[in-house]
């Protein structure tokens, strides 16, 4: 692509519930289908070179590092949601002009395509910001994005927030975007830790970014299966599980 680009990548979580099986690995390094996690997210993004994939580790970083050396990198520590993780990586990004893409290190099972798809819409719409969507037929646990009169989007609400009505909605929130940089580092700057977690929120920018008069988007780019990431041993089985099936198709 001919637009300066650069991709931060959220792989700082300890993985608390994960070690009820007791393995001591950062999130990001346990295994599924034999590869950690992270490897398949950093697969999915080479379409951008490895100085322009920026790493932001937190516990046990080192190990995290030491798997995937040459990468850029920036320390998240103490580790205060999302929105943070990215503050945290500005400063690896100073002076950057271009566009941000933010992933995360525990969703192997995103493909290329999704990114790609969410890219190209951001550049076509000249969005400030672009999230990434996926249509699912029936009610999963992700935040429901929202839309206006006009079909526009016009907020995000987390499942547990959702009123019988929002829970019906079919268009959820993958956690992942696409700024523009200039854009983002304005938002991150209203980021407050308003909630019940004292976390600062990414998904609190785009809605920022609207209210400012900002162009916000929405690209239905993934599946829900594309969706899951892995919080618990549960979900690391069922990511294997479909990483196993799509090994067989191939």
């Amino acid at each position: 692509m001919s637009e300066a680009l650069k991709a931060v990548v959220l792989a700082a979580g300890k993985g608390t519930r994960l070690r009820a099986d007791g393995v001591d690995l950062p999130k990001v390094l346990r295994l599924a289908n034999g590869k950690p996690l992270l490897s398949y997210v950093l697969d999915d993004i080479s379409f951008l070179p490895r100085e322009d994939t920026i790493l932001v580790v937190g516990y046990e970083g080192e190990k995290v590092l030491s798997a995937f050396p040459g990468y850029p990198h920036v320390h998240q520590c103490p580790q205060l949601g999302t929105g943070h993780a990215v503050q945290c990586a500005q400063c690896a990004l100073e002076g950057f002009e271009g566009h941000v893409l933010i992933c995360y290190g525990d969703m192997p099972l995103l493909g290329r395509k999704a990114y790609e798809k969410l890219l190209a819409a951001h550049l076509a719409e000249g969005n400030a910001c672009t999230l990434m969507a996926g249509l699912a037929d029936r009610p999963l646990p992700y935040g429901r994005i929202i839309r206006d009169a006009q079909g526009g989007f016009s907020r995000i609400v987390e499942d547990k927030d959702c009123s019988e009505e929002e829970r019906q909605v079919k268009e959820l929130n993958a956690g992942v975007y696409v700024f523009k940089s200039q854009e983002l580092w304005r938002a991150l700057t209203t980021l407050r830790p308003n909630n019940a977690q004292g976390e600062y929120y990414l998904t609190d920018a785009p809605v920022w970014l609207l209210k400012e008069g900002e162009k916000v988007g929405v690209c239905a780019a993934c599946t829900p299966e594309e969706m899951l990431g892995v919080n618990t041993v549960e979900q690391l089985q069922q990511v294997e599980e479909f990483l196993k099936k799509r090994e067989d198709k191939a």
